[in-house]
């Protein structure tokens, strides 16, 4: 059963006074976008009936989709809080989908429920917890961001050396009135760096709740007069901001990863998962790391994953196995960043490791090394290219417009005469 039914929302809307709503979807690189229709169009709008120009939206323009339509997941209903208390503004998540109303398979929330059905067949179901780590910066005269702060705090600092302590409590207020448990949240450790960590959820749940999660984090800071920002590395001095994923199978709600008997109490399930994950790294690197800035992270000297292997503590490993809080035994991906598409990024993690354990795959022993991860965004982009398991799932359709994509994104990046290079260059020659 379901949050909501039709009709309680209409009755919520009516009662709560709520005046828009806005149909909300993500693209093909992760990007939200949305309408807004006003409460007189909610039976229209819950009926699938709101349509978008799929020849304006990046990803669908290049699919050679036209008319495309909005239909609103009921479940991911939500009043914002931050919206006029008269005349409130509401929001949904929606699959997008064609005129006869059937889901267009290259959107990514349908790349991740495909993933999903396909595992609950095979009798599995994955919790996903995320750790969102990103920074608040100042803004100009004119509101624009920059890369300034004046603190000087590192990790788990407490006020005054954590100046953002009001702004991370305004954000996680926000986030419990939209339905969200928040475990914790600290200063992370480079200055105006922040981490909040919220329960986990299931499968798409848990994609909806990192693109709520963001849009959230940014709103508030902004009506603190700061930006938000969960660039990978927006200073080249700093530390970057990863989107660490914790995954926890369970079949017959039995942790698969946890094997008291087995040497470090873990199953041949959980071995397989991760190499599995390992396999199919460089290639998951173009979604968990999708822009230029992602690599400028992942070089050695900052704690960030450079190279391919796994591990029980090794921060810089790209898995490592953890136990969380109920005792459970978790598998966490630390390559991924919040520049990363989450549909995409759940999707790809938990096919890859399912892949592992249907092979029955055997992964290096732990900190045994297998290779480089990818040094730049076109390395990963050959890397998916070359992933024939990886296109699959996501379908051919899709991969070719991503990579070609991204691939005009390094052209342009390669073209680029950059700061670095007029300090370094401009005087000697």
């Amino acid at each position: 059963m379901g949050k909501y039914e039709k009709w309680k929302i209409l009755q919520i809307i009516e009662e709560e006074d709520v005046k828009f709503i806005r149909l909300q979807f993500v693209d093909l690189f992760g990007t939200i976008k949305n309408i807004a229709v006003t409460a007189g169009q909610m039976e229209k709008a819950l009926a699938g009936k709101c349509m978008i120009e799929g020849q304006r939206v990046h990803g669908m323009r290049e699919l050679g989709y036209g008319s495309l339509f909005l239909q609103p997941d009921i479940d991911t209903f939500s009043i914002l809080p931050w919206r006029p208390q008269q005349g409130k503004v509401a929001r949904f998540l929606c699959d997008l989908t064609d005129r006869e109303g059937r889901r267009i398979q290259e959107s990514p929330r349908q790349i991740l429920r495909n993933v999903l059905l396909k595992a609950e067949e095979e009798g599995y179901d994955f919790d996903i917890d995320p750790e969102c780590e990103f920074f608040l910066f100042e803004t100009d005269e004119g509101g624009n961001p920059t890369t300034y702060t004046r603190e000087k705090a590192n990790y788990l600092d407490v006020a005054p050396l954590d100046q953002g302590e009001n702004v991370r409590r305004d954000m996680i207020l926000t986030l419990e009135e939209m339905g969200f448990e928040i475990q914790s949240s600290h200063h992370e450790d480079a200055p105006a760096q922040h981490e909040v960590d919220f329960r986990q959820a299931k499968g798409i749940r848990a994609a909806d709740q990192i693109v709520t999660f963001r849009t959230t984090v940014r709103t508030i800071a902004q009506r603190h007069g700061l930006h938000a920002t969960f660039m990978p590395k927006p200073r080249t001095d700093l530390p970057g901001s990863s989107m660490a994923i914790h995954i926890t199978g369970f079949q017959d709600g039995k942790n698969i990863f946890a094997d008291e008997q087995a040497e470090n109490g873990l199953s041949q399930e959980a071995y397989s998962f991760i190499a599995g994950l390992l396999a199919h790294m460089n290639g998951m690197a173009a979604i968990a790391n999708p822009i230029i800035n992602s690599y400028k992270r992942l070089k050695s000297g900052f704690h960030a994953p450079t190279e391919l292997f796994w591990s029980l503590t090794d921060r810089e490993a790209p898995i490592r196995v953890t136990k969380g809080s109920e005792g459970q035994i978790r598998i966490e991906w630390l390559l991924p960043d919040g520049a990363a598409n989450p549909y995409m990024l759940i999707a790809f993690a938990v096919a890859a490791g399912l892949s592992g354990i249907r092979e029955k795959m055997v992964p290096l022993k732990a900190g045994e090394k297998a290779g480089a991860l990818p040094g730049t965004l076109k390395e990963a982009l050959q890397a998916f290219g070359q992933d024939t398991f990886l296109q699959k799932i996501c379908g051919n359709r899709y991969a070719d417009v991503y990579i070609r994509e991204k691939s005009k994104e390094w052209d342009l990046y390669t073209k680029e005469v950059t700061d670095w290079e007029l300090r370094e260059y401009l005087h000697r020659f």
